[in-house]
């Protein structure tokens, strides 16, 4: 039998494998970009649904999550179409706490307008429960399409707000609030409080600057 010798193998240079960035227990984002010093505490007292659409649950100028961490009494769900079952236990809230459901959303052309909720009459907003859609104004349309429960609810359209701070939309306009500055707005309302939510306003024109710094070093 005859051997023949190769030469030796170059060295194999070991396959280096990237490692996620840690990330915050709290506000799920990298440590480097945590939100959680913007977290305002606010005792609400109308219970708060957040149905994020999944496009929005990692971008960055997203305001939904700092929304739900500040709120005493919010529930944030990821979807986009929701099993009628599953939609009815969200919007019903916790059993012992019977509530009458409003979505905070204008009324939608080319579809029959749904009740709307009277707020002048209004003497327990405890009683209620506001549902937020955290979307872009084409999904969040998507998603009254694709759940007919969503549609059916009284809708709650806002009175006067205040121009918007939301200066890291690329297309910004005065009148384009952000899912946290709109749900504010609208349970000081309900509410009747306009002391109660300047706080959780102040921390997101903090987090806005945060955002702005971050996109002005790139």
């Amino acid at each position: 039998m005859i051997y023949k010798i190769l030469p030796p193998s170059p060295p194999v240079e070991p396959i280096i494998i990237p490692t996620r960035r840690s990330a915050c227990a709290m506000c799920l984002r990298p440590q480097s970009t945590c939100i959680c010093r913007w977290i305002a505490p606010v005792a609400n007292e109308i219970d708060v649904l957040i149905l994020q659409h999944p496009a929005e649950v990692h971008q960055a100028k997203g305001s939904a999550r700092l929304l739900h961490l500040s709120l005493a009494r919010s529930h944030l769900e990821v979807g986009e179409i929701f099993p009628d079952e599953q939609l009815q236990g969200l919007l019903r809230g916790p059993i012992d706490r019977p509530v009458r459901t409003v979505l905070l959303y204008p009324p939608t052309p080319g579809m029959a307008p749904p009740p709307s909720l009277d707020t002048a009459g209004l003497t327990q907003p405890c009683r209620l429960r506001l549902v937020v859609l955290d979307a872009t104004w084409r999904k969040s349309l998507k998603m009254l399409h694709c759940n007919p429960l969503l549609r059916a609810l009284p809708r709650l359209a806002l009175n006067q707000a205040p121009p918007s701070a939301y200066l890291i939309r690329k297309a910004h306009h005065a009148h384009q609030l952000s899912t946290l500055e709109a749900a504010c707005h609208a349970l000081t309302q309900l509410e009747r409080d306009l002391q109660r939510y300047r706080p959780l306003l102040a921390g997101f024109d903090g987090f806005v600057a945060q955002q702005l710094s971050f996109r002005n070093k790139r």
